[in-house]
């Protein structure tokens, strides 16, 4: 069992072993006083805190106290805990406008078919909270002047951004200002403005992971980049080999790398980060989703003059919704601000302000808890199954996100394989379709979106077939 909580990537197992309390103390202290936990945020509830860190109610309950008593939190029956103090921010900046040359195309798909959709990065589209969205759409309906259903800031309302960046500060760790955010029609989107701003640069060349998203590098070879593939191996990408591409950007998702789902490791964070680079895109996929292990903070807030940060509720509620947001260099802001208003004037309003509700009551992180249980079930019930009727099968990436890797034989058509799967009902996407130079073969399975039960049939056909 993981212990360690997403809220400021708290983990007791970086606590001395007598001072639990003092430490939960600091973290919070710290957090208030570099803005992360910026005046009237809700702290986590007691219970809901100590369960996640595992560790006694009591510690929990002491710790706010004690902020209490410095003053720097209040809490009140019903209300919950709420920060008081006000850190300081940092100074408005004046915003720019250019031009965007031409518009973008949604990311490209890879076969679909019939049967048990196993395709990863699908999330559970039955989750999505219905009632919840549908009272915050009330009351955002009902309290949203009439000018604000005009066309609103490129940058996205101010209401969200404001939501998000203590939202981003106290899940990811990132320290940003409201007006750092830019909304975007999620992670493709973002991807879309960034690499049409290299190639303005005069860059035609990006790193990307191998084996990687297939999608990703995809829609960045159709904005003119030509992708450089760089192997992954066990601690992520081998940043020696990215610096031998001769690539001045690089496309990564270092929380939960797809489709292995290994980590990078702190050696390699490291070398990263002394990487001579103009640009790394940090695609924080599934980093919402862990099980097995404890949080990992984002890249960004290591070098925000060189990252681009980019997320979205694409996982946590639905595709559909296209929002997402973006955490560029600041140097870097104000290009893409104007590329944002040229392509689209803006996302749209309304389901910006519902975001903004959700992140601001709590419903939000109570959303993804709810969803983050239903997953390791069924995580849980596909791993069983696969260790069970294909016990020489090496299956790794389970201890967090939305899919895992079955590695197979060095002489297994991995291709073939996923088609006979489809023919007999199970649709799966081989590993090869995600790498750009030849390597082990495998299959990607998501199972965010199946009961258990579907899981467990789905994997003994896979083992039927795969043996």
């Amino acid at each position: 069992m993981a212990r360690g909580a997403d809220f400021l990537q708290l983990d007791p197992a970086s606590a001395p072993a007598r001072g639990l309390t003092s430490w939960l103390v600091d973290a919070l202290r710290s957090a208030i006083a570099d803005g992360r936990l910026p005046p009237g945020v809700r702290l986590p509830a007691t219970r809901t805190l100590a369960g996640e860190l595992a560790v006694s109610r009591g510690v929990v309950v002491e710790a706010y106290r004690r902020l209490a008593d410095e003053g720097l939190v209040s809490g009140r029956t019903g209300g919950g805990t709420r920060v008081l103090a006000r850190p300081v921010r940092p100074p408005r900046r004046a915003r720019t406008a250019a031009p965007l040359d031409r518009p973008r195309l949604p990311r490209s798909r890879l076969p679909t078919g019939e049967g048990i959709d196993l395709s990863p990065g699908v999330p559970d589209l039955s989750a999505f909270p219905r009632s919840t969205w549908l009272r915050a759409e009330r009351a955002v309906l009902s309290e949203t002047a009439p000018e604000d259903l005009g066309y609103g800031d490129p940058r996205g309302h101010p209401r969200l951004r404001a939501a998000l960046a203590p939202w981003l500060g106290r899940t990811r760790g990132l320290r940003v200002d409201p007006d750092d955010i830019l909304v975007v029609a999620g992670v493709a989107q973002a991807v879309a403005l960034l690499a049409q701003q290299l190639r303005r640069e005069g860059l035609d060349t990006i790193a990307v992971e191998d084996p990687g998203s297939r999608g990703a590098v995809d829609e960045l070879e159709y904005w003119g980049l030509r992708a450089m593939p760089v192997p992954v191996d066990d601690e992520g990408i081998q940043v020696q080999s990215l610096g031998e591409t001769g690539a001045a950007a690089v496309f990564l998702t270092p929380a939960h790398q797809f489709p292995t789902g290994v980590v990078l490791g702190p050696r390699r964070r490291r070398e990263l980060l002394a990487w001579d680079g103009e640009l790394v895109i940090e695609d924080d996929y599934d980093a919402e989703y862990r099980y097995d292990r404890a949080p990992v903070p984002a890249l960004h807030p290591s070098a925000p003059e060189r990252i681009a940060y980019a997320g979205s509720t694409s996982k946590t509620l639905a595709p559909a919704l296209r929002l997402g947001w973006l955490v560029a260099p600041r140097r870097r802001h104000p290009d893409l601000v104007a590329a944002k208003h040229a392509t689209d004037l803006g996302s749209p309003t309304v389901p910006q302000l519902v975001l903004a509700r959700l992140l601001e009551s709590g419903e939000y992180d109570r959303h993804i808890r709810l969803v983050r249980a239903r997953h390791r079930a069924r995580r849980d019930a596909l791993l069983e199954t696969l260790a069970t009727a294909l016990p020489a099968a090496r299956v790794t990436g389970v201890a967090a996100g939305l899919h895992l890797l079955v590695t197979l034989l060095a002489d297994v058509d991995d291709v073939a394989l996923a088609d006979e799967l489809r023919r007999a009902g199970v649709l799966v996407h081989p590993l090869s379709w995600h790498r750009r130079t030849p390597g082990p073969p495998g299959l990607v399975l998501g199972y965010a979106s199946h009961s258990p039960d579907r899981l467990r049939e789905a994997g003994s056909i896979i083992a039927r077939i795969a043996e």
